[in-house]
């Protein structure tokens, strides 16, 4: 029996990502995508109000088979009424790091939640690695307006920015779904760079855990970002 999987998304873009890496990992698994800028847009505006807390529990509750939320500032709402969150699978990886960690957010809204979860999977393998944030919104307008390949190298540029700063850095996560076509033009860096959608889709079709990354260089797009150091 073909397995199913409902996606949560906040912006349609991700319907064509996820329905790529099921083509290529899964082709019998089943994916219903529901999409819901509005969730992300509400939360970024006023936090996550019980209004909306309800309406996200009432959609994983009545989806059919398993749920996965590919939207991370609203993940944790996801997982609490019991859907796979995406940046779970990528953050345990990210734990088994040997050194300091570069966690990069596309959005202020999702940098607490993202750096939490990590911290959580460092603790639970009693690691004592050092995270630093980089947080890109002033990139977001680029993603909102569709311009994805100018989004990714801007955040590749800012990632190459801050490994240059700092050679220590082992691995580099991408936290948001938004950002993972950027690890096409992060060939040349040291660090491991994991990104989110892979990862994700094969823990909630329990295809294992590998990741095949993906390597094809292009422009850079420079520009300035948040750096926590």
């Amino acid at each position: 029996m073909p397995q199913r999987l409902t996606l949560l998304h906040s912006a349609e873009v991700h319907c064509r990502t996820f329905d790529s890496l099921r083509d290529r990992l899964a082709p019998s698994a089943s994916l219903t995508h529901k999409v819901r800028p509005d969730w992300l847009a509400r939360a970024r505006e006023a936090g996550m109000t019980q209004h909306l807390s309800a309406e996200i529990h009432m959609a994983v509750r009545s989806a059919p088979g398993r749920v996965l939320c590919t939207c991370t500032t609203i993940a944790e709402t996801a997982a609490a009424a019991g859907a796979i969150r995406i940046d779970q699978p990528m953050m345990r990886r990210a734990a088994q790091s040997t050194g300091p960690i570069l966690l990069v957010c596309a959005l202020n809204s999702t940098a607490a939640t993202s750096r939490d979860l990590l911290q959580n999977c460092l603790d639970s393998l009693d690691r004592d690695t050092a995270i630093t944030l980089l947080v890109v919104e002033e990139f977001w307008p680029l993603f909102e307006a569709g311009q994805e390949a100018n989004f990714s190298a801007a955040i590749a540029a800012a990632v190459i920015e801050a490994t240059q700063a700092r050679p220590d850095f082992t691995t580099v996560v991408l936290a948001q779904a938004s950002m993972a076509n950027a690890a096409h033009l992060l060939d040349g860096i040291a660090p491991e760079v994991l990104t989110a959608p892979e990862l994700a889709l094969r823990a909630a079709l329990d295809l294992g855990p590998e990741q095949k990354p993906a390597r094809d260089l292009g422009p850079l797009v420079l520009g300035r970002s948040h750096y926590n150091k």
